[in-house]
């Protein structure tokens, strides 16, 4: 019995301090890699720093890492958070460890209609699926053969455009631009996926899609306590939950009345599809039939879901940040428009290839996009594994934000980074194509928005447009004030009146 309760304490003793050495690698490891994330401030107890980022989060990570440097951790309730501000530090993440942080952090409204399974933008590279409709949307819809198939339809729907403005300068009535491009960026990208227009300016046609894509963004960039804290999701305390799955069915009750109609057509045998004809739904229909079908439907209406959310928003805040800062910056303007005038002429119209060769126009597009990126923090990466960089580690399972924004603006990077100086890139290579990374509005590496291409032709043509029939009064002085969501917008829409230009 003895030799028993022996053996019983030895053993227990054993267990004892196989428990202690472990707890105390584990506290000791703990402690080292806390000692070696990226610097940040002080966090208080269960929230951490939620409580020091305010209505504009990206201002907010801008003014801390002034203090914490380019390289920045801070704890959001359970989310790890890692935000870089500088360059150097974006090549770190897009380029030298892109693949181990492509990752997403999809927030708790992407979550809830299980967007992040099926999207080309909140789905893993390393995904099969990711791939399939990466290859589907360059090869389909932005490779240079189909962006330059569609020129046509796009100079068209601008000079629908221009028509709409050209109504109101004859009324005097203000245009509220960012409506206006929102309608026309709807109609070029509707008509590239449908063949059809889904908006129509002055009325409340394209009002209920357009609430629609704004809701959704909105619903997915707004702060959402779920985000920090998951067990909070079922509560749904902000609602975002709630909008996005309205707004989201509204979205797909759409797209499915096309997929239904095209899917009709299709089982026509007498009825075949004009292959010269097809539009982008046309294409991948195809490839949900066969027993190797690689789509289903459920993935199209998400893929289509990515197209609007992407391609619609994003392009008119886009060109109402430019005609915002161009209207505050009159000799800018003016130069602007003399460009435009020299090489279309009095009587010409516009016309796409023409753009590329006005140096001047793509120069204000860039320093629109410096200052105003569409996505200030862009989409967030998660890390797949712990990372170093620059010394430090970021911890995997770490959301990881670039701050594209405040990288445009660091007086260590731009000179007059706070000014509207489109001066500052001509004769200079910096593009916004994802290899100079003071410069990266559409992200890069395999996360890089594959519509870049097409997203800069429609600002430059809305653009080119719009300066060269139209001069511009103001009702009221332009603020810069912004509203921040997944998209950049301005909080208060800008509202302004055409004079058509006197021709002889």
């Amino acid at each position: 019995m003895e030799i028993i309760l022996e053996n019983l304490f030895v053993s227990f003793c054993f267990i004892l301090s196989c428990f202690f050495i472990f707890t105390t690698v584990r506290f000791v490891r703990s402690s080292s890699r806390s000692a070696r994330l990226p610097p940040g401030p002080p966090r208080l107890p269960i929230i951490g720093n939620i409580h020091q980022i305010g209505k504009l989060p990206h201002h907010s990570f801008a003014d801390l890492s002034r203090t914490y440097g380019p390289i920045m951790h801070l704890k959001f309730g359970r989310l790890n958070t890692v935000i870089v501000s500088t360059p150097e530090a974006a090549r770190e993440v897009l380029k030298t460890h892109d693949q181990t942080l492509s990752g997403r952090s999809p927030p708790n409204s992407i979550l809830s209609i299980n967007h992040h399974n099926v999207s080309v933008a909140w789905t893993h590279p390393s995904s099969p699926h990711w791939r399939r409709l990466r290859r589907l949307s360059v090869t389909q819809l932005f490779s240079p053969q189909r962006v330059e198939a569609t020129k046509a339809l796009r100079v068209k729907k601008v000079q629908e455009l221009v028509s709409f403005v050209n109504e109101r300068s004859e009324s005097e009535e203000a245009v509220d631009i960012a409506s206006a491009s929102f309608t026309t960026v709807l109609n070029i990208i509707s008509n590239i996926l449908f063949s059809v227009d889904l908006g129509s300016y002055g009325s409340g046609k394209s009002n209920e899609f357009q609430d629609s894509v704004l809701g959704d963004t909105e619903a997915a960039g707004r702060p959402d306590l779920a985000n920090f804290f998951p067990f909070l999701a079922f509560l749904d305390l902000q609602g975002n939950s709630k909008q996005m799955k309205l707004c989201t069915e509204r979205l797909f009750k759409v797209f499915r009345g096309f997929i239904d109609t095209k899917t009709a057509e299709k089982s026509l045998a007498n009825n075949p599809k004009d292959a010269s004809n097809s539009d982008f739904l046309d294409a991948i229909l195809d490839l949900t039939v066969g027993d190797e079908a690689e789509l289903d439907n459920n993935d199209i209406e998400h893929l289509l879901l990515d197209m609007f959310i992407a391609g619609t928003d994003t392009t008119s805040s886009t060109v109402e940040w430019a005609m915002a800062e161009l209207l505050s910056n009159p000799e800018t303007m003016a130069k602007a428009q003399a460009e435009i005038e020299r090489m279309i002429g009095q009587n010409g119209l516009v016309k796409e290839p023409e753009i590329s060769e006005l140096p001047y126009i793509q120069a204000v597009v860039k320093e629109t996009l410096r200052l105003h990126p569409p996505v200030p923090l862009l989409l967030p990466r998660k890390a797949d594994t712990d990372v170093e960089i620059f010394g430090y580690i970021v911890p995997k399972d770490a959301q990881v934000l670039v701050n594209v924004w405040a990288i445009g603006r660091d007086p260590n990077v731009w000179v007059n980074p706070s000014r509207f100086e489109p001066e500052r890139f001509l004769g200079e290579n910096i593009d916004v194509k994802g290899k100079d990374y003071e410069l990266t509005p559409f992200g890069a590496g395999r996360r890089i928005c594959p519509g870049m291409p097409l997203a800069v032709k429609m600002v430059s043509l809305m653009l080119v447009s719009l300066l060269y029939s139209f001069d511009w009064k103001l009702p009221n002085t332009v603020d810069m004030d912004e509203a921040f969501g997944v998209t950049l917008h301005k909080a208060n829409p800008l509202h302004a009146v055409p004079v058509k230009k006197n021709r002889h």
